[in-house]
C-alpha cells in the first residue's frame, strides 16, 4: 500500500524549522548508529569495570546492589554488542551474520530490562523526592542509552539483510538519507483504542485507594491518618502540597501517561492543536511522544507484570511476605502490590500498544521509494 503524500483536508502539517545540517543528520541514523553503540559499549564497560574494581555500591533495587561479577559480564556484554554493531554494518555471510544476530538478540533484552526503573527515577525526581542512589540512576541511564542504540542497530540490521532501505524499511534504488514523506494524521483504529482503554482501566484499584486516602476516607481498612503517618516522613514538599488538595503524587503522575496515551491515539497526537502557541498546525516530530512512551512503557509492563505475579504467590505462601510499612498488615500490604501491578502493568503495556499503533501510522517513507516505486510495493 503506498503511503499518501499529501495529508487529508484540514491535517496538513506546517513544515518543520529544523536546519537542513540537522535535518541530514537525523535522516542519517543507520550509518553513525553503529559508531555511537560501539562508543556506547566502551564507555559502558569502562564504569562498569571502574565500579567493579573500586567496590562502588551500585543499586538495582531497594536493599540490593549488582555484584562484581555481574558488573564484570556486563562490561563484557557491552564491548561484544559494540563490536558486533560495528560488524554489522557490512552484513557479512554464514557464521558472521549468525554471531552479529545473536550477541544483538542476548545484549538487547538485557540491557532493556536494566533500565526497567527509569519510570521510578523520573517520579522521584520530578516529585523532589531526592534519589535514593545516585550510580543506580546512572546505572538505568546507560542502560537505557544502550538499548535504544542496539534497538536503532538491529533495525537497520535486519532491514539491510532483508533488502529493504534501512532507514524506512521499503525497497528503493537510491540514496537512504534523502527527504521523507509522511502519511497524513489519523487516530488509531477502534480495536487498539479499546484495547488501550481496557488497560487503562487497571490504574482504577490504585487510582482509587489512594484519592479516597488524599480525600480524607478509609479504605482496606487503613484511614486517611494511618497513611499519612506512613508516608509523612519520606514524602517531599511537592507531594504533600499534592495531597493536601486531593490528588496523590503517583496518581498526578498516572494522568501524565494518561495524557501520553491519548496524544498517541488521536489526530492531536501528530500535528499541534491550536492551543499549542507558536506550534498550532505543525507536525509533531515522530520521536517527541514515541521516546517517552517506550522508554517508560516497557519498564513499566515488566515492572507491573513482576508485582501481578508476585502478589497472589505471596497470597498462597509460595513467595515470603512483604514487610508491611507504618498501618499496613501483612494483607493489605499484599493487595497494594497487586494493586500497583494492575496499575503499572496497565498503562506500560497501554503505552507499549499505543506506541506501536502510532509508530506504525506516522511511519515516513523516503520519497525516492515513491518516486520510482520498487515492483514489490504494487498493490494487488
Amino acid at each position: 500500500m503506498a503511503v499518501p503524500t499529501s495529508p487529508k483536508a484540514g491535517l496538513a502539517p506546517r513544515p518543520g524549522t529544523a536546519s537542513p545540517e540537522r535535518m541530514l543528520w537525523r535522516r542519517r541514523w543507520p550509518a553513525w548508529a553503529p559508531t555511537a553503540a560501539a562508543l556506547w559499549g566502551a564507555l559502558y564497560a569502562a564504569v562498569e569495570i571502574t565500579w567493579a574494581a573500586t567496590r562502588t555500591t551500585v543499586q538495582w533495587k531497594e536493599h540490593s546492589a549488582y555484584a562484581p561479577g555481574v558488573q564484570l559480564s556486563l562490561a563484557a556484554l557491552a564491548l561484544l554488542a559494540g563490536a558486533a554493531c560495528l560488524a554489522g554494518t557490512r552484513p557479512p555471510a554464514g557464521p558472521g551474520r549468525v554471531a552479529v544476530a545473536a550477541a544483538l538478540m542476548v545484549a538487547l533484552p538485557l540491557f532493556a530490562v536494566g533500565m526497567s526503573g527509569l519510570p521510578l527515577y523520573f517520579v522521584t525526581l520530578v516529585t523532589l523526592s531526592g534519589v535514593e542512589s545516585a550510580t543506580g540512576l546512572a546505572q538505568v541511564l546507560l542502560n537505557t542509552a544502550g538499548a535504544v542504540l542496539l534497538l536503532l542497530v538491529g533495525l537497520s540490521y535486519r532491514r539491510r539483510l532483508r533488502g529493504e532501505c534501512p532507514r524506512c524499511a521499503r525497497p528503493h534504488t537510491g540514496a537512504d538519507d534523502g527527504p521523507l514523506v509522511h502519511p497524513a494524521a489519523s487516530r488509531a483504529p477502534r480495536r487498539t483504542r479499546g484495547a488501550v482503554y481496557l488497560l487503562m482501566c487497571g490504574l482504577l484499584p490504585w487510582a482509587g485507594v489512594k484519592t479516597v486516602w488524599t480525600l480524607g476516607g478509609n479504605v482496606l481498612g487503613v484511614s486517611a491518618e494511618e497513611w499519612r503517618e506512613a508516608i509523612g516522613p519520606g514524602a517531599s514538599g511537592p507531594a504533600k502540597a499534592a495531597a493536601a488538595v486531593g490528588i496523590d503524587i503517583t496518581v498526578l503522575a498516572a494522568l501524565v501517561g494518561i495524557f501520553l496515551l491519548l496524544g498517541l491515539l488521536y489526530v492531536w497526537g501528530q500535528v499541534f492543536p491550536r492551543w499549542t502557541p507558536f506550534l498550532s498546525g505543525r507536525r509533531v516530530p515522530r520521536l517527541l511522544p514515541l521516546v517517552p512512551a517506550w522508554l517508560t512503557g516497557l519498564p513499566l509492563a515488566l515492572y507491573g507484570a513482576v508485582l501481578s505475579v508476585m502478589a497472589p504467590l505471596i497470597a498462597v505462601g509460595v513467595l515470603p511476605p512483604v514487610k508491611p510499612v507504618g498501618p499496613f498488615t501483612t494483607a493489605q500490604t499484599t493487595w497494594m502490590v497487586e494493586f500497583g501491578g494492575l496499575a503499572f502493568g496497565g498503562l506500560g503495556l497501554g503505552l507499549v500498544v499505543a506506541a506501536r499503533s502510532y509508530g506504525a501510522r506516522t511511519h515516513p517513507v523516503c520519497r525516492s521509494a515513491l518516486e520510482a516505486p520498487h515492483p514489490e510495493l504494487a498493490t494487488p
